[in-house]
This record gives C-alpha cells, sequence and structure tokens, in this order.
C-alpha cells in the first residue's frame, strides 16, 4: 500500500479528518528529511497525550504491519550473534515521558514547565524532530519543548484539537484535528499518527 492509498484510506474512515490532509503529508515529509538524514524523532505530552507519545514510538521502533529488514552493515558486523533472526527494523524515536528520575528531579529542584524543554536541550541537535502533542495546543511544557527545539536547530511538529492553541505558532507545521472536546480530540489523533507511522514503515521499509 502507497502513501496515497494510505490518505485515501484514512480519509474514507474519517471523512473530518480530510481538512488535516495537507498539514499530514507536510509532517510526513518532514519526519521523512529527519529519518532520510539519519536524525532522530522526540516526543512529548502529558496525560493520554503522553500515551500517545509512547504509542508512536511503539509503532516506528518496531515492525507495524509489515516486516522490516536489518541494516545489511549491521547484519554483515553481528552475522556470528543471533541478533539478526531476532531483530526488526526500526526508526529512532524517543518519548520524553519516561524518564522519572530525571523528571522528578528537575520538577522538584527547579520547574516542572521545562521538564520536556531541559531534555530537548540536552538531546536534540540540528535536523532532529520534536513532535508536541496537546489536545489544547495550550500546555506549557509542550510549548517550551517545542521552543527549546527551535533554538537548537530541529524542526518542530504539533497534533492538537482545532484551534491548535498556542502551540501552531512555535511549529513547523501544527496537524489540528477538527474537535474541540479532549477525548475526541485524543480519538482523531490516533489514525492521524497511525496514518504517518503507515506511511514512514512504507517509505523506508517497503518493497
Amino acid at each position: 500500500m502507497n502513501n496515497k492509498m494510505i490518505l485515501d484510506n484514512l480519509i474514507e474512515r474519517f471523512p473530518k479528518l480530510s481538512l488535516c490532509t495537507k498539514d499530514i503529508k507536510a509532517s510526513y515529509l518532514l519526519l521523512e528529511k529527519c529519518f532520510l538524514a539519519d536524525k532522530r524523532l522526540y516526543i512529548c505530552g502529558n496525560g493520554g497525550s503522553a500515551a500517545d507519545a509512547l504509542h508512536i514510538v511503539g509503532e516506528l521502533t518496531k515492525s507495524f504491519t509489515i516486516k522490516r529488514k536489518l541494516d545489511d552493515k549491521f547484519i554483515e558486523n553481528t552475522k556470528n550473534t543471533d541478533l539478526s533472526a531476532n531483530l526488526q527494523g526500526a526508526l529512532p524515536a524517543i518519548a520524553l515521558v519516561e524518564n522519572t528520575a530525571l523528571s522528578t528531579a528537575f520538577s522538584n529542584d527547579c520547574s516542572a514547565d521545562y521538564v520536556f524543554a531541559q531534555q530537548v536541550y540536552a538531546y536534540a541537535r540540528e535536523g532532529d524532530c520534536v513532535l508536541g502533542i496537546s489536545t489544547s495546543g495550550n500546555a506549557n511544557n509542550v510549548i517550551h519543548a517545542l521552543n527549546t527545539a527551535k533554538g537548537r536547530g530541529a524542526i518542530t511538529l504539533g497534533l492538537s484539537g482545532e484551534t491548535g492553541g498556542k502551540i501552531k505558532a512555535v511549529c513547523d507545521v501544527c496537524i489540528c484535528v477538527p474537535e474541540t472536546e479532549v477525548y475526541k480530540v485524543q480519538e482523531m489523533h490516533v489514525p492521524v499518527y497511525h496514518a504517518l507511522c503507515l506511511m514512514l514503515e512504507q517509505r523506508f521499509f517497503g518493497d
């Protein structure tokens, strides 16, 4: 299934998302550029959006719908092990919501509003991509993370609700799904990022 088919299928199942087609395509192209340059994707969000960050990482760092080949050089370098038989091709994606020790220490010593920003400053480099997920678009810690990403020369992407909130202004591209209630926004986010993950998997591991 090619990328056009993936997007067509998405809109067929969720017609309201036709309003987001342009931004979904633009987000895909920036993510493709990031991974082609051997850069990394960092993702942040709060609550359900933190769970979505982890979900996206899961879809990108292991096989999603197709079998993924490993890098030829890796296969050669590990030919005397069983690694090639047990590992899968992966795209480097990291959720910034997992480091409990760092997050609690920084929140206690400094400010919880800057927990994601501190990690972005530590990890992100020019050409990397930072995706901020916020149903309202107004989560301070996500906004600070995206502004820090810009300071690092990273690509900034957003996934939000109908208005895009404040993060829209600090994103290179922000996908604003046409819902306003939190749970409905979250329900629309899942098919959007699934489509992006499918498109990326097809690009990097498809025939």
